[in-house]
């Protein structure tokens, strides 16, 4: 959208580049608005950084075996999401993978570890949402990581905050979880996961959010893609059946969520995708590209 009041800016956040675009109100207002959008996000990336010792994360896994932990609102609203998630998803959506993570080198250790883990890897069944927004975990290795969903919550917020601050039209992308509102669809250009500097397809969305998960690239080191960042709970590795995934849904919270669902059971994740009214296309690893029926008439090639 290119109007003479949209204003566009960017900054670095949530371990990647947030765009946020607004329009619909005086420019000076639109550039407040944008302000306004990028301080809530920039809270909810202090709470939930796995990288930061002292955020409600950090706080988590550090003293949440030993004793209940107060959080902020917005952190437990994320974690009653996820594990409703988890318990719909019969565990395959899973915030207690962070170990793994760290012995992929992925997560930082933070002194959390202490050269012995317990036999049977922990779960979110081990996480206890108490009253008053306190957490309790009930398994000695429980560590969490919001990585999965917060991303996506924090885009939503932005998003309300455009809203609330009287914007026509809002757009904001963090690394490839969006979402947008106003008048127009919105043409977004969908990665082929196989080949990350090429387009797959375009995708037109109005009033949605959008949310893309896919094995690990780095442009700066080589072409290639390696292994992805969605841990199976099950095997508690790599997820290798999906090479990337796309999904559309209501809000970009439960779209960031549901790509890593989608990453693990490729086809079998239809029936959680109905319940949330999402939809999706993933590339298997093979190279087979998959839609759900809502995008068969939508999805279109890239030029």
């Amino acid at each position: 959208m290119d109007t003479p009041d949209s204003v566009c800016r960017a900054r670095p956040l949530l371990g990647t580049f947030v765009e946020i675009r607004g329009a619909g109100a005086a420019r000076a207002a639109t550039e407040q608005a944008i302000d306004a959008a990028f301080g809530v996000i920039d809270k909810i990336h202090r709470l939930m950084s796995f990288h930061d010792p002292d955020s409600d994360v950090g706080r988590l896994n550090r003293e949440a075996c030993k004793r209940r932990v107060a959080v902020d609102p917005s952190t437990y609203q994320v974690l009653e999401t996820a594990l409703v998630l988890h318990r719909r998803s019969h565990g395959v959506f899973d915030i207690a993978v962070a170990p793994a993570l760290q012995r992929l080198g992925l997560l930082p250790y933070h002194g959390l570890h202490v050269g012995g883990e317990p036999a049977e890897a922990a779960t979110s069944d081990a996480i206890e949402l108490l009253p008053q927004n306190h957490v309790r975990f009930h398994h000695p290795g429980t560590k969490i990581d919001l990585g999965g969903i917060a991303k996506g919550f924090a885009v939503d917020r932005a998003i309300d905050s455009l809203r609330e601050h009287n914007q026509s039209y809002g757009l904001v992308n963090a690394g490839g979880d969006l979402a947008t509102f106003g008048p127009s669809a919105e043409t977004i250009h969908i990665r082929d996961p196989h080949s990350p500097g090429s387009s797959l397809c375009q995708v037109a969305i109005a009033n949605a959010a959008l949310a893309s998960s896919a094995r690990l690239f780095d442009p700066m080191e080589s072409g290639d893609t390696s292994y992805s960042s969605t841990i199976d709970p099950a095997t508690q590795r790599p997820a290798a059946e999906v090479a990337g995934a796309t999904v559309c849904a209501p809000s970009c919270m439960v779209a960031d969520a549901l790509t890593k669902i989608v990453m693990i059971s490729g086809e079998r994740a239809a029936g959680i995708l109905k319940t949330y009214h999402a939809s999706a296309l993933f590339v298997s690893a093979a190279g087979d590209v998959c839609v759900t029926p809502e995008w068969q008439d939508v999805v279109r090639a890239a030029a």
